[in-house]
C-alpha cells in the first residue's frame, strides 16, 4: 500500500472517530457503554496490531513508551541529520536504503497515528461516561 493511501486511510479513521463520537452524545447510556466498550477493543486490536506489525515498529514503540516527549526529540535530530547526510551522498545502493528506511519509517508512523486515534475515541467515550455517571451521582445525592 503507498504511503499516500496510508494517510488516506488515516484520515478516513479519524473522521470515523469524529463522526461516532458525535453520535455519542445522543445515545442512551447502555448504548454509549456498548460504543464504548467496542472502540476499547478496537484500540486493543490495534494496540496489538502495532506490537505485532514489524519488529522495526515494536523496537521504536519500546524506546518510545520510556519517555515520549526525549524519544520525539532526539528522533527528530536524527531525522534531520540523515536527510542532511543523504544529500551529500551518491551512492545508489545508500540512496535506495535510505528511501526504504523512511518509507518504512513513514508506515510506522502512520500506523503509530492510527493506534492514537483509536485509543483517543476510547478515551472520549470513556470520559463521557465518566460524565454520564457523575452528573447521575449528583443528580441522586450520590447514592
Amino acid at each position: 500500500m503507498a504511503l499516500s493511501d496510508d494517510l488516506a486511510r488515516l484520515s478516513k479513521r479519524a473522521k470515523e472517530a469524529e463522526d461516532r463520537l458525535a453520535a455519542a452524545k445522543t445515545q442512551a447510556r447502555d448504548r454509549l457503554q456498548q460504543t464504548a466498550d467496542q472502540a476499547r477493543e478496537r484500540s486493543q486490536q490495534a494496540a496489538q496490531q502495532l506490537r505485532t506489525g514489524s519488529a522495526a515498529a515494536e523496537a521504536r514503540t519500546e524506546a518510545w513508551a520510556d519517555n515520549i516527549q526525549q524519544s520525539w526529540n532526539e528522533h527528530l535530530a536524527n531525522v534531520r541529520e540523515r536527510s542532511d547526510a543523504r544529500k551529500s551522498r551518491r551512492d545508489a545502493n545508500r540512496a535506495e536504503r535510505n528511501a526504504e528506511d523512511a518509507e518504512d519509517y513513514a508506515s510506522f508512523a502512520i500506523d503509530l497515528a492510527y493506534s492514537a486515534i483509536e485509543e483517543a475515541e476510547y478515551a472520549v467515550l470513556d470520559a463521557t461516561l465518566a460524565r454520564l455517571d457523575a452528573d447521575e451521582a449528583a443528580a441522586t445525592g450520590g447514592r
